[in-house]
């Protein structure tokens, strides 16, 4: 007579071992075109050990979104509390977002809203909230700092910044082909700052610039 066992269980572990490869896979070839197939082929595993904890792709990707979004707030969040000048943070914010997003070069963002568009509009509506108020921060302190004009209206400028880090990853408007993404954040950034700045602002800009520059 043969005894049954139970299955083994997989440690939790398993669960973000999946989510971290996934998380890889997606950001440099695309939501859509990364299967379950091929999760389970570069982890050496069977597809069923994958839907032992997800019982879809989409689900997949929930998480695998939720945990970006999570880890970059909170990289951001670490930025905004190391005290450095606001123009200095918004680079540091910018070159540890690229590095988390591969430099989005296989359009994520656009996959994710074509394909998945609950997800993305549940994504975006949280980076709104986190962007708003890390933005409005910034602003505030650049104006307390004579670094950012005082007359300006920090709410509108918050949203307007929002709606164009979002807008050119746009491949409609701005393909890849022509516009690299790290070149597009390089200049919407400069675009977003050359509007704000004080003479005292645009000095250290432009050091900043110059120093870049020759890196």
């Amino acid at each position: 007579m043969f005894l049954k066992f139970p299955l083994l269980y997989l440690p939790p572990i398993m669960k973000q071992k999946i989510i971290n490869k996934a998380i890889d896979l997606f950001l440099n070839l695309g939501f859509k075109s990364v299967t379950m197939d091929d999760i389970a082929h570069e982890m050496r595993i069977s597809k069923k050990t994958i839907y032992t904890h997800f019982k879809n792709k989409t689900e997949l990707i929930k998480e695998t979104t939720f945990q970006v979004f999570e880890t970059i707030s909170h990289g951001i969040d670490c930025i905004c509390e190391s005290n450095k000048n606001p123009i200095e943070e918004l680079y540091e914010i910018k070159k540890f977002v690229m590095f988390h997003l591969r430099n989005d070069k296989s359009s994520p963002q656009y996959q994710l809203q074509k394909y998945y568009p609950e997800i993305y509009q549940n994504m975006t509506r949280k980076q709104f909230e986190v962007m708003q108020e890390c933005v409005l921060r910034n602003l505030n302190k650049g104006i307390s700092s004579d670094l950012y004009r005082s007359d300006l209206d920090v709410e509108f400028v918050s949203r307007i910044y929002f709606l164009g880090i979002t807008g050119i990853k746009d491949e409609t408007i701005f393909p890849f082909e022509k516009f690299p993404k790290i070149d597009l954040m390089e200049n919407y950034l400069d675009y977003h700052l050359r509007g704000i700045v004080t003479s005292k602002g645009l000095e250290i800009l432009n050091t900043i610039k110059n120093n870049k520059d020759h890196e």
